[in-house]
């Protein structure tokens, strides 16, 4: 008998994935007293898609734009554990897009008075005119309806597409919720009339970030509060036999009774032995676009323009990037001393919107130079970075409820639980705050009976 093939640990709640949902519901395990418990994770860091980096050139760089905000207390306390009170930043949120040659604050529609006054005439007038005869089929008829054809023409299409990297009409509009600044004529008429800039809007609009460390030290301080001893690195899941309740790894076989996965959903559908050849190929059919991200250090002083700026949005065609953040502006610890610092460049990718992926760098820092972020002339760059992440976003596509709806159940069936960003494969409930939430919410409905909040979106 090989050594794979019987267990070589006994765990009562095994946990796959130390992102903030394994961590989610390792905390909350803890916090009951349940420390019969393992956390499996991939990689060599603490994190997920949360984790932070230190480049050789003294730069800390996240796997994209994260911020600190809550909808939960029990999330609250959870980042006061991680990290005391004295090691956050607060900042109020300064958002905007870049456009038609100026910036343009952020939501774009309460402030159309910024651009050109035929620009703003004819997004005024798309807005009194948009039509909403019948509900919208896709989530491209929706932004039609709610912001008219200019705006949307000039904004809402290409952005969505460079984030998204799918076309607008091939996505459903169930998960926006907050995550979309309605529209109040009214308000925007008004600020036209005063010229008025209008920028404190959303869940988001004050956040905290980690003095050091980055995003990452959230999860590490909140990982070595549980005790690293509940947690295994570098340990890959190659298969899931439910009805023994053995899950094989490359490093032996584990007996649990309890199983939530973070991984990917599709990924983990092919790791179920037994799982109907229908079900695996229905959870193929999940999209998902990937995340280029790109770290640019430089020495100089940061341009007037970016001043308080947090992030901004580019939908024009003259940079491959949908967002840039002012990393060291969410802390000077970002950067390795006062004359520095950084920004952050996103790029998405799909089948539908591929990229070079040898020339994205270059690209990309052309793109910085074409909008006016940096000058090469005034700034050096010191530093390069990138990572690429293959799951960056999961895509709420026409389909997707449908396919949840297909394959949750056969999971559940076999008492297997998928959570988390890719686990429960909804953006609108993606978050660190939910991600780490659904982790909590799975354990108080294991343990208590308690109705999954966040993951069935009951508010």
């Amino acid at each position: 008998m090989s050594p794979k093939s019987s267990p070589t640990k006994k765990i009562k709640w095994l946990i796959i994935g130390a992102g903030p949902t394994g961590i989610g519901a390792a905390h909350r395990l803890s916090k009951l007293s349940e420390n019969d418990f393992l956390v499996l994770e991939k990689s060599n860091q603490i994190g997920g898609l949360a984790t932070s980096y230190r480049d050789d050139k003294g730069f800390v760089w996240d796997i994209g734009g994260h911020v600190q905000f809550s909808h939960y207390e029990y999330f609250d306390q959870a980042m006061l554990e991680a990290l005391p009170k004295e090691q956050w930043y607060h900042h109020q949120r300064e958002s905007w897009v870049w456009i038609k040659e100026r910036f343009v604050p952020y939501p774009f529609q309460n402030n159309i008075h910024r651009l050109d006054p035929a620009d703003c005439q004819n997004c005024l007038q798309g807005l009194r005119d948009k039509n909403k005869k019948r509900g919208p089929e896709n989530f491209k008829e929706w932004l039609s309806q709610s912001f008219g054809e200019e705006l949307c023409r000039i904004f809402m299409h290409p952005y969505n597409y460079k984030v998204w990297a799918y076309y607008p009409e091939e996505l459903s509009y169930s998960w926006i919720g907050e995550r979309v600044a309605e529209v109040d004529l009214e308000k925007i008429e008004q600020n036209i009339k005063l010229s008025r800039d209008d920028v404190s809007w959303g869940p988001n609009s004050t956040f905290q970030f980690p003095k050091l460390g980055g995003t990452g030290a959230i999860w590490q301080g909140l990982a070595d509060k549980i005790g690293q001893n509940q947690f295994q690195l570098q340990t890959c899941v190659e298969k899931i036999d439910s009805q023994k309740k053995l899950a094989y790894t490359d490093s032996g076989v584990i007996e649990y009774q309890h199983l939530l996965s973070t991984m990917p959903l599709d990924l983990f559908c092919q790791k179920i032995e037994g799982l109907p050849s229908t079900t695996i190929e229905t959870a193929k059919k999940l999209k998902h676009s990937s995340s280029h991200i790109f770290g640019i250090g430089l020495e100089g002083k940061l341009p007037a323009q970016l001043e308080g700026k947090c992030w901004m949005y580019f939908p024009e065609e003259n940079c491959p990037f949908y967002r840039v953040t002012v990393f060291s502006h969410y802390s000077p610890q970002n950067v390795p001393g006062e004359n520095y610092f950084s920004l952050m460049a996103e790029v998405s990718e799909s089948p539908q919107k591929p990229v070079d992926k040898q020339k994205l760098m270059d690209q990309v820092i052309e793109g910085l130079q074409k909008t006016k972020l940096i000058d090469l002339k005034k700034q050096q760059i010191v530093s390069k970075w990138q990572f690429h992440a293959a799951y960056g976003y999961p895509t709420p596509s026409l389909e997707r409820d449908q396919i949840l709806n297909s394959v949750q159940p056969e999971l559940e069936k076999r008492q297997l639980f998928s959570r988390g960003r890719f686990g429960a494969w909804k953006y609108e409930v993606s978050n660190q705050d939910h991600s780490f939430m659904q982790g909590v919410e799975w354990v108080d409905q294991m343990v208590h009976n308690k109705k999954e909040k966040t993951y069935y979106g009951i508010d």
